[in-house]
C-alpha cells in the first residue's frame, strides 16, 4: 500500500522533530517561538537572566538550550562571534581562575574527566570566553562560570553541528 503525500509528510515531520529535539529530562533542547525580529536566523542569542541560549531559526522560531552563565560579576552582554571550534579541547585556566584556584594544573587535557570544557568548545571573539560543554551537568541553569556559556555535552554537540566560525553571538541581560 502506498502512503499518501500528506501521510509521508507527517511521518517525515515527526521523525525530523525527534532527531532535532533531544528528549529526556536533562536540559533537552526544544524548538520554541522566537518573535524578536532584532536577531537574524543563524544568530546565537544568550539570555543571561533566563539561563538560556537560542539559535534563531527562520519563521520566528529558535532552538532553546538551557545553559549556565557567568556569575553575577562575571557575566557579559554585548556581541561577539565564533572564532574557532574544537572537539575535546585542552583547557588552561585564565589568570583570574588561577588566582582563585592556585592548585589547578597549567593544562587539563581534552577528554579528561576533570576538563571543564566537556566534549566541545567554540571560542568567542570577545576575550577568554567560549560556549562549551561541561562535565558538571548540575551547573546547567545556574550563574556559576567566569563568563563562559556552559551547555550539557549533548547540547553542545548539537549546536556545534549547526553553526560555524563567524556565527554571531549576542548576549543580553
Amino acid at each position: 500500500m502506498r502512503l499518501s503525500r500528506i501521510s509521508a509528510f507527517v511521518i517525515l515531520a515527526v521523525a525530523t522533530a525527534i532527531l532535532i529535539v533531544p528528549t529526556g529530562r536533562s536540559h533537552a533542547a526544544e524548538v520554541v517561538g522566537f518573535s524578536d525580529l532584532r536577531f537574524r536566523p543563524g544568530t546565537i542569542v544568550v539570555k543571561n537572566s533566563e539561563r538560556s541560549l537560542y539559535l534563531v531559526l527562520r519563521g520566528q522560531r529558535a532552538i532553546r538550550y538551557r545553559v549556565a552563565v557567568g556569575k553575577r560579576s562575571k557575566s557579559w552582554t554585548g556581541s561577539a562571534y565564533i572564532t574557532a571550534k574544537y572537539v575535546k579541547p585542552d583547557w588552561s585556566p585564565s589568570a583570574e581562575v588561577r588566582r582563585d584556584f592556585p592548585h589547578l594544573p597549567a593544562v587539563i587535557r581534552g577528554g579528561a574527566p576533570n576538563n571543564p570544557m566537556g566534549v566541545a568548545a567554540m571560542t568567542l571573539s570577545n576575550g577568554n570566553y567560549a560556549i562549551h560543554g561541561t562535565n558538571r551537568p548540575g551547573s546547567i541553569g545556574r550563574a556559576v562560570s567566569y563568563g563562559c556559556i556552559r551547555m550539557a555535552n549533548h547540547d553542545i554537540q548539537d549546536l556545534f553541528q549547526r553553526v560555524g566560525v563567524r556565527t554571531p553571538v549576542i548576549a543580553i541581560p
